[in-house]
């Protein structure tokens, strides 16, 4: 790979996993690739378990939500001229075996965006719970009934961009819960989006930032932004 490439590892109170992701993508040996942990606010460890395994670290002084952690990467990535971003989750969940799988299709120009999708075969591992996979199911049919981008797993924070994509989510970028927002934004700057296969891993430490009742806000509030979004 001769692109510059940005990891960006949103983080909030995920020590104990921080490490592990880290070690990971190390292992993968990718040529011109970087690692930037966001710690967003995090009360643990997580700042300096990053600080120890000698990755780039931004720390905000106070907890901003997936959005504002995400969009900090994009920033970065936008200001230190890299060619490409990739969004991995801080939690382990997402199996990093497949960031190739990912980031290909953007250095060869078929996508603008990827997105890991856990719904396409031949790596059908976990899938979440059957309440989530609802609300995926819902999004997934909203975006592909409002825009022409047809996805099966909207709500993958899995995902690869392109430089062009990365100017447009630096200036801005959905607040909370933002990656079926970002599908229609990417679609409405006319990027071309591409589902690949991946097998995601249920998490072993911590807690999801989205139970309970939240899972309705959820729902509620990201259907309104994207119905709002497609208006404009």
């Amino acid at each position: 790979m001769n692109k510059k490439i940005l990891i960006i590892i949103p983080a909030y109170n995920e020590q104990g996993n921080i490490q592990n992701v880290v070690d990971e993508i190390r292992s993968l040996n990718l040529l011109g690739v970087d690692i930037l942990v966001v710690n967003d606010g995090s009360q643990d460890a997580t700042a300096e378990e990053a600080r120890q395994s000698g990755v780039k670290l931004i720390t905000h002084p106070f907890n901003l939500g997936i959005g504002g952690a995400v969009q900090t990467g994009f920033q970065f990535a936008y200001e230190e001229g890299f060619d490409l971003a990739v969004q991995v989750d801080g939690d382990g969940q997402h199996d990093v075996i497949f960031l190739k799988s990912l980031i290909e299709p953007v250095i060869n120009k078929e996508a603008d965006m990827t997105i890991g999708s856990r719904f396409i075969p031949p790596h059908l591992g976990y899938q979440s719970s059957f309440i989530r996979r609802i609300g995926i199911n819902f999004f997934a049919h909203l975006i592909s009934f409002l825009t022409d981008c047809k996805v099966t797993d909207p709500t993958s924070g899995f995902r690869c961009i392109n430089r062009r994509l990365i100017s447009v989510f630096a200036r801005s970028y959905p607040y909370d819960f933002p990656e079926p927002e970002a599908i229609v934004i990417a679609g409405r700057h006319k990027g071309k989006i591409k589902e690949v296969p991946v097998t995601m891993r249920k998490r072993t430490m911590g807690h999801s930032s989205i139970r309970y009742l939240k899972t309705l806000y959820y729902m509620v509030k990201v259907t309104v932004a994207i119905v709002l979004d497609k208006l404009k």
